[in-house]
């Protein structure tokens, strides 16, 4: 009968950690503690192993003709993460992982970029980060192309070729491709936001969410067309500008045979062959088929008029009057009526114009059945049927 002595594999290299910033000596002492913690740590889980290997039900045994070693007369008790951090708890299949990951709890961050300052406790972090300097790469997605600089992320990034959601919220069932997207989620759960705008104090679930709206604050547009220079706020303001240059639309109405560039302008223009106007007005009722037309239509009850004309002063309640406002100070009247050669600054203007030129009266009294043809004048005459009498002589 032979004994086979299991041999320690104990790492009795110094890690390169230890050897970096010696003159850190007040939160290195405090590692170096850890340290011996550990050593006592993997000596009781070697001990252990040895144990196990000399009482076990049954012994290891090899046979001298065959010179090989039967599987089924050995039992092994693995422990797969026998390395347990004091402070936290965190387990570690290697002495050298918990080693790395004490560093984070003492504060000690050896590795510094060079570029910018940054400190990272492990030199695979610092290695990481340098990329983003350089602009390197290196990890490329063979469906699509894409590159990343970590590898991490390539990995995440693969996940949305194979269409798996693996992560899944336990509250409403909804499903993400990332931890990162359900730890967001959770938070609308949770009723969290902790990003709050030191502008206007209006909070948000996510860091990005706060950095969008950052910009509305500010009179900064980033994302610049580089067909027609026309510059925006947010980069999907953007994508959704640049499909006008493409004049591709691939939306097709099958009512009226209208085509748009994005599915939901389609959507919202449906809406006018249906007259469903799902968006209401909490003050007044009106009801209207866009969002942003409500949104727009609620400044009328706040009384605000936020666009300001830095010509004359005049103010606007939207940026649409503020921009037809703008063309009379730039003297641009570029609709032009083709009976007469007159110009207006407005669409409006001109249909009320053209009305002049034909004998249509679309206007109509009801109480009477005057006709009228424009809106104003209908308005004045109404005042007869009512018997109010608005204008009064100062004399």
């Amino acid at each position: 009968m032979v004994f086979v002595k299991e041999e320690s594999e104990e790492d009795t290299s110094e890690p390169e950690t230890w050897r970096i910033k010696q003159e850190e000596q007040g939160g290195l002492m405090k590692v170096k503690e850890e340290r011996q913690d550990l050593n006592e740590v993997e000596e009781k889980h070697q001990h252990q192993k040895a144990h196990d290997s000399t009482t076990g039900e049954k012994s290891v045994s090899c046979s001298k003709t065959e010179n090989s070693c039967s599987q089924s007369n050995i039992q092994i008790t693995e422990v797969k993460r026998p390395f347990t951090c004091c402070e936290c708890g965190n387990t570690f299949k290697h002495k050298r992982s918990l080693m790395y990951h004490t560093l984070v709890h003492a504060g000690i961050k050896p590795f510094t970029c060079s570029e910018c300052g940054k400190s990272f406790t492990q030199k695979k972090q610092l290695n990481d980060h340098v990329r983003i300097h350089s602009s390197e790469k290196p990890f490329t997605c063979s469906q699509c192309g894409n590159t990343f600089t970590r590898k991490a992320s390539l990995k995440n990034h693969m996940i949305i070729h194979t269409g798996k959601k693996p992560f899944s919220c336990s509250l409403c069932g909804n499903t993400f491709t990332r931890k990162g997207s359900l730890k967001n989620h959770m938070l609308i759960h949770n009723g969290v936001k902790p990003f709050v705008c030191s502008q206007c104090g209006k909070s948000f679930i996510q860091k990005g969410h706060l950095k969008i709206h950052l910009v509305t604050h500010s009179s900064e547009k980033p994302f610049v067309c580089s067909q027609c220079g026309k510059s925006f706020t947010q980069k999907h303001q953007l994508n959704d500008h640049v499909l006008i240059h493409s004049s591709k639309k691939q939306y097709s109405c099958s009512q009226c045979g209208r085509s748009f560039s994005q599915e939901k302008k389609l959507n919202d223009h449906e809406r006018i062959h249906s007259s469903e106007k799902p968006f209401t007005c909490s003050q007044c009722g009106n009801t209207f088929t866009r969002k942003a037309s409500l949104n727009n239509h609620m400044i009328i009850h706040t009384g605000k008029k936020p666009f300001s004309c830095s010509q004359c002063g005049n103010t606007f309640k939207r940026k649409g009057c503020l921009k037809n406002h703008m063309l009379i100070h730039n003297g641009i009247k570029r609709f032009v009526c083709s009976q007469c050669g007159r110009s207006f600054t407005q669409k409006g203007h001109l249909k009320v114009h053209l009305i002049t030129h034909s004998s249509e009266k679309p206007f109509t009294c009801s109480q009477c059945g005057n006709t009228f043809k424009r809106k104003e004048c209908l308005k004045i005459h109404m005042l007869i049927h009512t018997g109010k009498k608005p204008f009064t002589c100062s004399v």
